[in-house]
């Protein structure tokens, strides 16, 4: 599958800085002109953020390339996107991403693994909520469609055998209900904080529910994307720390990206230095707190391959 016509890269699109051609070149590329679209997440989400300091690293570091963001429901809306040929990049949590028999979606791969998503399950600090099964029959956020949140949820509540009123509604928009009154819970898959809670617990009192048994049954259930974890007590203002699962999230890529391209861009993730980049005061300290990426960890994809221009860089920090 090839790109849209207006987001194909042009015959210039990877220079190299001397300005000759790419193939049988260095790997120090130069991008001359350049656009590339990453698409993100909903208002409220730390994927709308880390996206923006993502976009915005990339622009800074490759010189010529210009990263613009693209809204979405998160992980498995961009995937499509990205299969469609609408965006060159894009955030998904991996058990969004990995299909039944282990492998990635046809046409894609990573760039790295970023970080670890945590599964929230919020409610107001009065509420009758006070374990898992007490979602039966309650109205619910499930997170917005096409989510990692939805998709993770979903399976939790099928594993548990519980039977709530999912409702489909953003993070920002889940706060916003619950503490109208017009759902009693939230369930939000994303990093630790995440700014729709913390405006939230700012305002009102909120607690999380403890997931661990879930947690369990998801790792017995589907090996390889979960693993058990901690929400801690600095995260949330009055919220003690919580235990629940994680979730690793990747920046995935179309297969059809030049390697040189591919390789700068995973270059400047990791080296490009300075102060990860926010598009606003109250936005830095999300972005710090979920912005863990390392080599160790970053070429820990599980089962989804990585670009040939991100293996060419990670095999070049070996050397």
């Amino acid at each position: 599958m090839v790109l849209n016509p207006e987001l194909r890269l042009g015959r210039r699109a990877v220079l190299l800085a001397a300005g000759v051609a790419l193939v049988g070149c260095s790997r120090q590329a130069q991008v001359d002109e350049v656009r590339l679209r990453l698409a993100t997440g909903p208002a409220g989400a730390v994927y709308r953020r880390i996206g923006g300091a993502l976009a915005a690293r990339i622009s800074e570091g490759v010189p010529g390339a210009t990263v613009v963001t693209v809204p979405s429901g998160a992980s498995t809306d961009n995937i499509r996107m990205l299969r469609a040929g609408e965006v060159h990049l894009g955030l998904t949590s991996l058990d969004a991403l990995i299909t039944t028999d282990g492998s990635a979606p046809e046409g894609l791969s990573a760039i790295c693994r970023l970080y670890d998503s945590h599964l929230h399950l919020v409610v107001m600090a009065g509420s009758p909520i006070v374990e898992f099964r007490d979602l039966e029959g309650k109205r619910i956020s499930l997170g917005a469609r096409d989510s990692g949140t939805e998709f993770t949820s979903l399976r939790i509540l099928e594993l548990g055998g519980v039977k709530a009123d999912g409702r489909y509604i953003s993070q920002a928009e889940s706060a916003a209900a619950m503490s109208g009154g017009e759902i009693d819970a939230m369930f939000s898959l994303t990093g630790v904080p995440t700014p729709a809670v913390v405006e939230l617990a700012q305002r009102h009192p909120v607690r999380l529910i403890p997931l661990d048994a879930q947690a369990d049954a998801l790792i017995t259930a589907y090996p390889g994307p979960y693993k058990p974890a901690m929400i801690p007590a600095t995260a949330y203002a009055g919220v003690p720390a919580t235990r629940t699962v994680a979730v690793p999230n990747v920046l995935l890529v179309r297969n059809d990206l030049p390697d040189e391209l591919v390789h700068a861009i995973t270059d400047t993730i990791f080296t490009g230095g300075g102060t990860i980049p926010s598009t606003g005061p109250d936005e830095a300290e999300a972005v710090l707190e979920t912005w863990q990426i390392n080599v160790r960890t970053g070429i820990s994809t599980a089962s989804i391959p990585l670009h040939p221009g991100a293996v060419a860089w990670f095999r070049d920090r070996k050397r």
